[in-house]
């Protein structure tokens, strides 16, 4: 273990990379994504978070946050946590704040599992030896040679047992979009997420629509922001059909009111929006208490050793962005075989460097 644990410097950049080609869900349609990266010292080592989120975020880091973890030791994660949520309170909690935090308390856990020269998952615990990814892309944007494509590669390249398409834009469409889907997968499990694009009756119609086509998991069918109006279509889908919703859950109270609603028969959490490894593992001690499986949503490089230990852990979602940008910007992104990632046991921390060359390319 090095010496001298104190946090003495905290830098954030932000890299936005443009897409392969246009995007869009049900609701919001892009061409480039911004990453922001976060680089924390102590002890002569460096840890490494990030985000994906807006660019702005770079100032709310470096003049707001930073300042509150200078001086305290990487150690103690928690008082370090006690101390970023204060310093947002009167800024609110839930948004780019809570992506800030995000990164910096994935850069804390990084650091301090160098500076103890174990791998994450190590640190954490393992209750598993590999997480299992679904290939997760399937834009509105995309025709209909483009979606067969991308989704049969997900099954053949990287073994997913599962993939998950947008719906939403034009749902007059969908149900033709799932049938050539369902055409290229085989065995393969199809999910659908409609990110929040209908209200209840409509996304129950769009429920049955996907009955044919042996769907097994609705996306967020309705907006996070309606527990009520998810546990309705919830209550009413098809059997077999499970509904999903967590990748907006900022905090424990996010994801307290979508489980006391009965709205999901999964939950999903997103290390870069729900405070970070230690938000991520409070809300996995939250859902073993319901009895709920938690879904890690996007960032799957990141995930990778904090999914090691959370008990109801079902998948890990292999997001075609992330996938493409982590590979692009970091040393050590994990590889697919038979549809699931594991750790790299011989590099300490997440495992994950910055290839700065490659990115200052994307500088925001």
């Amino acid at each position: 273990m090095r010496d001298d644990p104190t946090i003495r410097v905290v830098r954030a950049r932000a890299f936005t990379v443009p897409t392969d080609a246009p995007e869009a869900d049900g609701t919001y349609a892009w061409d480039k994504t911004t990453i922001v990266v976060v680089h924390v010292e102590a002890g002569g080592e460096t840890g490494l978070g990030y985000s994906y989120t807006d660019a702005s975020v770079v100032p709310l880091i470096e003049a707001t946050l930073a300042t509150r973890l200078s001086g305290l030791s990487v150690f103690d994660i928690p008082r370090a946590n006690v101390v970023l949520w204060g310093a947002v309170r009167n800024i609110g909690r839930s948004g780019l704040a809570t992506s800030a935090i995000s990164a910096l308390d994935t850069a804390l856990w990084d650091l301090k599992a160098r500076l103890l020269g174990v791998p994450l998952a190590t640190l954490f615990g393992r209750v598993r030896e590999r997480a299992e990814i679904y290939g997760s892309g399937g834009f509105t944007t995309y025709d209909d040679r483009q979606l067969r494509e991308q989704l049969e590669a997900f099954v053949a390249r990287d073994g997913c047992r599962a993939v998950k398409m947008k719906i939403g834009s034009e749902p007059e469409r969908d149900p033709a979009r799932m049938a050539a889907a369902k055409d290229v997968i085989g065995g393969a499990e199809l999910f659908i997420d409609a990110n929040g694009a209908f209200t209840p009756k409509r996304a129950l119609t769009m429920a049955r629509a996907a009955e044919p086509f042996g769907v097994t998991w609705f996306e967020e069918p309705v907006t996070s922001d309606d527990p009520q109006g998810m546990a309705l279509v919830r209550a009413a889908a098809p059997a077999g059909l499970e509904i999903a919703a967590g990748e907006y859950t900022y905090t424990l109270d996010d994801l307290q009111r979508l489980i006391r609603a009965d709205a999901v028969d999964v939950a999903q959490a997103d290390v870069t929006r729900c405070g970070g490894y230690s938000g991520f593992l409070k809300m996995a001690a939250l859902c073993e208490a319901a009895h709920l499986d938690l879904s890690g949503h996007c960032a799957p490089a990141l995930h990778l050793p904090v999914a090691m230990a959370a008990p109801r852990f079902r998948h890990l979602e292999w997001f075609h962005d992330h996938v493409r940008i982590e590979r692009m910007l970091f040393d050590g992104a994990p590889v697919p075989r038979d549809g699931a990632i594991a750790p790299d046991l011989t590099r300490p921390g997440h495992g994950l460097t910055l290839k700065t060359k490659a990115a200052d390319a994307y500088a925001a």
